[in-house]
């Protein structure tokens, strides 16, 4: 099939079955890998900074928390402008330059954390840089919104978006591993000396970086040739500008500030977090159990979404969510005595899961709400309401972009407000009972304008 496809109508059940169904599925699939690519690139330094201090690098514990933030702040705002790139350039076009540019800071990292002497501007320079896989996000979304008809939306975008979060977990396990073995041999440098206390072994930190440039190639390869762009996509900036006076727009930027804003948040401030509060406990051992429930769980949210509603499922995501993190609040440690470890990682591993379903449900809400609005300003007739079709498809991309791109901000403000309450208070209290106030917000907003009965827009 040709790389750009004239005739594109997935609600149109003859032509989905006879043809639409399988070109979709085929550009979900190769979909899927790049955006996890794109997730483990985002993620690597929450991992990469534990070892940081111990060959060499005297970072203080506030600049190892900016070092975990700053790619969430990236690549928030890169996501800003990614939202609107898939009508303008394609979406096999622009997955396969924006997979090929995490080749940048793959490779940066591999060669600076070999050196101790290495500014810690550059440092941060990097960080910055691994937003690439961030942005990522808005563009992948926006594109997978395209091809799948509205009944198989949510479980198609839980699909692309839970497996692609996978790599936050793959990454937090995989890095531990791969930073222990001589890997490239002479072609990947020479080992540093990880040193604590009187214990001293090898380590291969370059190796966080270095690991993922063939498959960061070969992902690149397969959206270059194997995927599609829509001609029906096609659409300028200006056209989709037309988000920014929607309010429903806003609204569900603020539900996804508490859903994936929270997923990522909470996943870059993990291993800092447990190590903190509990430094007996290796966080490398249990830290990508809570980004790899997220991310099992966002499929459900969204098949659950498709089946039962994306506001019921989302109203009580968020009433849940406050428990979990009053669970949390209750198995701190205070003052260095006290907590329980055990409850403490349950609880994360429960709001970790419930992230990821809302997640799902959010982003099914997303379609729903604009589809509706689109076709009660249409009217009856058939003509207005088949272009009210595409014109809220196309509304619905854009806005599933641009909402990812400001929920992505809670990867940064998360682990920094743990580093604030910290500095302020002594603990991290004074940062969760703020999300358990959020939350609240969230649970309003989602029961006036969608859950409750007779609500502005029910989905």
């Amino acid at each position: 099939m040709a790389s750009l496809i004239t005739r594109w109508e997935p609600e149109n059940a003859g032509f989905w079955q006879q043809e639409g169904k399988a070109v979709a599925r085929r550009n979900l699939w190769i979909s899927i890998p790049a955006l996890t690519l794109a997730f483990i690139m985002w993620q690597v330094w929450s991992v990469a900074v534990l070892n940081m201090p111990n060959i060499g690098f005297n970072y203080s514990q506030n600049q190892l928390f900016w070092l975990a933030a700053l790619p969430a702040l990236s690549g928030a705002t890169l996501r800003i402008f990614y939202s609107f790139m898939v009508p303008i350039f394609g979406g096999r076009k622009w997955t396969a330059l924006s997979t090929a540019s995490l080749l940048i800071p793959a490779l940066g990292i591999g060669f600076a954390v070999q050196d101790p002497s290495t500014s810690y501007s550059t440092m941060m320079m990097l960080a910055l840089l691994c937003g690439f896989g961030g942005g990522n996000f808005s563009s992948s979304m926006s594109n997978i919104s395209f091809f799948f008809p509205k009944a198989e939306k949510g479980t198609a975008l839980g699909l692309n978006a839970g497996l692609g979060n996978l790599g936050v977990s793959v990454v937090q396990f995989v890095v531990p591993i791969v930073i222990t073995l001589g890997l490239f041999g002479q072609l990947g440098g020479d080992p540093q000396t990880w040193v604590k206390g009187a214990v001293s072994k090898p380590m291969w930190l370059q190796n966080a970086g270095f690991v993922w440039v063939p498959f960061i190639i070969l992902s690149t390869l397969a959206a270059w040739f194997g995927m599609n762009d829509l001609a029906a996509a096609k659409a300028s900036f200006s056209d989709q500008a037309i988000i920014f006076k929607r309010k429903h727009n806003w609204l569900m930027c603020w539900l996804y500030v508490g859903t994936f804003g929270s997923f990522i948040g909470f996943s870059a401030g993990f291993p800092l977090l447990m190590k903190g509060q509990f430094p007996d406990m290796d966080p490398t051992k249990y830290v990508f159990l809570g980004p790899l429930v997220g991310a099992l769980t966002r499929p459900v949210g969204g098949w659950l979404a498709d089946k039962i509603g994306g506001a019921k499922v989302t109203q009580a995501v968020f009433v849940l969510m406050i428990g979990a993190v009053m669970g949390v609040l209750a198995f701190l440690p205070h003052g260095g005595v006290g907590g329980s470890f055990g409850g403490f990682f349950a609880m994360f591993l429960c709001l970790f899961a419930l992230t990821g379903i809302g997640n799902g449900s959010t982003f099914m809400q997303v379609p729903a709400i604009f589809l509706t609005l689109h076709k009660r300003w249409a009217g009856n007739d058939a003509k207005a309401q088949q272009q009210a079709t595409a014109e809220a498809t196309k509304e619905a991309a854009a806005v599933l972009g641009f909402s990812g791109a400001i929920g992505a901000y809670g990867g940064f403000f998360i682990p920094k407000s743990y580093g604030t309450s910290i500095s302020m208070t002594g603990g991290v209290d004074a940062a969760l009972y703020a999300f358990i106030a959020f939350y609240v917000t969230c649970v309003l907003i989602n029961w006036w304008f969608y859950a409750r009965k007779n609500a502005e827009v029910p989905c």
